[in-house]
């Protein structure tokens, strides 16, 4: 019996929570509210940004390290990106892939740290994380860069098929990784390398190239998440992501405990975004107090841990 239940609890977990989540903000909002469409869809949009970031973190973590670096890279290019717009005069599709490059370079001085370095990947990402908020702070002189092109606002106010672009983007970015890390040689490289990276060695994958790569594509994902963010808040405003670490977090460690025996995977990171942003959306229309928004986030950071390891534990039983 208590095997039955660990099972249960390593792979249908998360969903059981989000489950209880839904039948109880159903109940506690009046008129029914939290289950309209319009705000189920509202869920999905709110969970578009976290679910991109996560993704990318999703990567560092499935071929066995860490980046706190994410948040921090997001509030930077969201600076870097309506800076050059505004004060350069680049072109909005310039501007992008400008920032998405630097993203990139961020990621990959964090992989290249830990790699050839041999610096640990939280001591190193936390380093590269504090420099970024410096260049932030430099690059912005501490204030809030505003009058953006109209065309870049609509990047996330824009519908299409009446959804959401940010929607869109984030099922194009999720899919992207899916297939990366299931259906490509890289991702099977990356994946061998986090389940044992001196087998990989020997089996002749070359195991600092596929972790510099994962730290690459969360650097990536981490700038068009701060990118996407400016976008929607109309500005470019330091520290407006850094929140986003704690959130991609807990995210990925839910997923973790869904579907899967404690594996990171792209699904599971989607899954356990949504249970996030269906707590944040259900306390706001309850209208609890912020401080109990702070709560949750800590509780149901703990909560993903404890039911990662769970899982991971009933795997190796």
């Amino acid at each position: 019996m208590k095997r039955l239940v660990l099972s249960a609890v390593s792979k249908y977990g998360t969903l059981i929570a989000m489950a209880l989540l839904i039948v109880i903000f159903t109940f506690s909002v009046p008129n029914w509210a939290f289950i309209s469409p319009n705000n189920l869809l509202n869920i999905v949009n709110q969970s578009a940004l976290t679910a991109i970031i996560a993704s990318g973190l999703t990567i560092v973590l499935v071929v066995g390290e860490f980046d706190l670096s994410v948040g921090y890279a997001a509030s930077l290019a969201g600076v870097l990106v309506t800076g050059l717009m505004v004060n350069q005069g680049l072109a909005m599709p310039l501007a992008i892939i400008v920032v998405l490059l630097i993203g990139g370079t961020a990621g990959a001085a964090n992989g290249l740290l830990v790699t050839k370095a041999k610096v640990n990947a939280v001591v190193a990402t936390l380093g590269i994380g504090t420099i970024l908020v410096g260049l932030t702070y430099g690059y912005s002189a501490g204030s809030p860069i505003v009058l953006l092109p109209p065309e870049f606002v609509q990047l996330t106010l824009g519908r299409f098929l009446g959804i959401q672009n940010p929607i869109w983007i984030m099922l194009i970015v999720l899919a992207a990784l899916w297939v990366l890390l299931n259906r490509t040689p890289m991702g099977q490289r990356i994946q061998a390398v986090g389940a044992n990276a001196e087998a990989a060695k020997l089996a002749g994958i070359r195991v600092d190239r596929s972790k510099i790569s994962a730290f690459v594509i969360a650097g990536v994902c981490a700038a068009l998440t701060g990118i996407l963010l400016a976008s929607l808040l109309g500005s470019g405003t330091i520290s407006a992501a850094d929140g986003y670490l704690m959130d991609s977090f807990a995210a990925v460690f839910l997923g973790s405990a869904t579907l899967r025996n404690g594996e990171f995977h792209i699904l599971g990171t989607l899954i356990g975004v949504l249970v996030v942003n269906v707590g944040f959306n259900g306390l706001s229309m309850m209208g609890t107090a912020t401080f109990w928004q702070y709560i949750f986030k800590g509780g149901i950071l703990v909560l993903a841990v404890a039911l990662s390891t769970i899982a991971r534990r009933y795997a190796r039983a």
